[in-house]
């Protein structure tokens, strides 16, 4: 057993709710592609994964981003918001709950992620129709802001994501309404909070960000106004539910080259936690122009770096503030030794794994028993992200380069590493390393999981089933076409 000491295995009470996390240890977010075609409620995909993350000592699970809007989605087979309350839908979100919870008499802290892509939700497989925008703070596309982009570049995101439509101060009312309601769904059905995904470039990271945001309303990005909407729904959702239900939130650790959007940042961080409303702030980094979060190009010692030097300043930032959040730092950590790290100098307070969970499912049981193994060593081995043999990487490497992050190697694979745990039984499936780059990406599409749902479609019969999933496969022929050139 690990040591009594052990700062990981030492519980930590969260300010604003009054709950305790048993341990430092966080299963984060990841993308999961499990749900139906254009969204949908959880299902046995989910059940199974999730009773595999909660058989083993983690003080949080997070969902994956759940959507507050289905016609926004991020690549097609996200978990959505029902319209309404109808119980077949609670009775799923329920049972993806207690799939979390597990049977262990202490129980991991179940948490459920709520999100709204914004402009980021490409056409298609957005969940819109053809030639219909998506919303966003200003009528701003998606990699306007790149420089030297190129032409083929342009043209991919031109197809991929279209000019969004700005929002009215409805929209906007619809939009808090939303996540207001996701949290309602949540309590109802016995999670223990939710996290709002305020990170990656999806709506509410858009709102406060200069490269998507140019109102000049009160929504405006003037330091006043950034965190207008983000401080809407959070109070609304502290009067809509107990006072002990935990309220998290994502936020970015980008653009570190400016030193000026650095200090913004904190700034952020700083008003936050003196909202005293909020448990935790989660840092991570990166949007679909800026994709640190999900690159394969940057090595995750490169990401751990990236993400730890601006979560050590903004938990200096909130320390001093009373009932300030506690500071979750994801990204890149990949050894014990580097967990160890960051809690005994001061870099977090709770330590987000999400790439490491699917390759180490069970990491909190591995690293009470390994206590003699290397520290230094990976939790497991890393996987081979390479597109293809040495003579396509020869053509690649020839090719424009392309900019449009799209599904993402990366993240392909680790779908699909994901998806083999959700194999019934109680045995855990480790990755099938033999899967590359490009099989990752092949395997991720060629899927075919839950029927389309109806939750929000209303659509039957299997004319809609074969021409959506016509429609899904060629437009992710446009993001395999952007992945493989990144």
């Amino acid at each position: 057993m690990a040591n009594e000491g052990d700062p990981i295995f030492s519980p930590i009470s969260l300010p604003a709710s009054g709950r305790k996390v048993r341990n430092r240890l966080v299963k984060v977010s990841l993308y999961e592609h499990l749900a139906t075609l254009f969204g949908g409620p959880p299902n046995g995909y989910h059940f199974q994964l999730y009773s595999k993350w909660s058989a083993y000592d983690w003080g949080m699970i997070f969902t994956g981003n759940i959507q507050v809007s289905p016609q926004h989605l991020c690549l097609a087979r996200d978990l959505v918001l029902p319209n309404g309350l109808p119980e077949q839908s609670l009775r799923t979100f329920r049972e993806l709950a207690s799939a979390m919870h597990g049977e262990r008499e202490q129980q991991p802290l179940a948490i459920m992620q709520l999100s709204h892509a914004g402009r980021q939700s490409p056409i298609i497989l957005g969940g819109r129709f053809p030639f219909t925008p998506p919303l966003g703070p200003s009528t701003i596309r998606l990699g306007s802001s790149l420089k030297h982009k190129g032409i083929l570049s342009d043209l991919l995101h031109r197809i991929m994501f279209q000019i969004p439509r700005s929002m009215s101060l409805a929209d906007i009312d619809d939009v808090v309404n939303g996540f207001v309601r996701g949290a309602r769904l949540a309590a109802q059905t016995g999670y223990d909070g939710v996290e709002l995904h305020a990170a990656h470039g999806y709506l509410l990271a858009q709102f406060m960000s200069l490269k998507s945001n140019q109102r000049t309303d009160e929504y405006s990005c003037t330091p006043s106004n950034a965190l207008r909407l983000l401080h809407r729904i959070v109070l609304d959702i502290r009067a809509a539910v107990p006072s002990d239900f935990i309220l998290g939130l994502k936020l970015n650790a980008a653009d570190y080259t400016d030193s000026g959007e650095v200090t913004r940042a904190l700034d952020h961080v700083r008003t936050i936690a003196e909202w005293k409303m909020v448990d935790f702030i989660e840092i991570s980094g990166g949007d679909y122009e800026k994709p640190d979060f999900l690159t394969h190009s940057a090595s995750p010692s490169v990401r751990q770096t990236l993400f730890a030097e601006f979560s050590l300043q903004a938990l200096g930032a909130v320390e001093s503030i009373p009932q300030g959040p506690l500071i979750l730092l994801t990204g890149g950590l990949t050894t014990p030794a580097q967990l160890h790290g960051e809690l005994t100098s001061g870099h977090a307070h709770l330590l987000g794994l999400g790439r490491s969970a699917v390759l180490c499912p069970d990491l909190p049981a591995r690293l009470k028993q390994e206590r003699t193994a290397d520290p230094r060593m990976p939790f497991s081995q890393q996987p081979d992200l390479r597109v293809g043999d040495d003579a396509w990487h020869w053509i690649l490497a020839r090719l424009p380069r392309i900019n449009l992050l799209g599904a993402g190697v990366a993240m392909a694979w680790y779908v699909v590493a994901l998806r083999r745990l959700t194999t019934p039984g109680s045995l855990l499936r480790r990755p099938d390393y033999t899967v590359r780059g490009m099989g990752g990406i092949v395997w991720m599409w060629a899927w075919f999981g839950p029927e389309v749902s109806r939750f929000h479609t209303g659509a039957t019969g299997w004319r809609f089933s074969l021409v959506s999933g016509f429609v899904v496969v060629a437009a992710a022929v446009l993001v395999w076409a952007s992945n493989v050139m990144c």
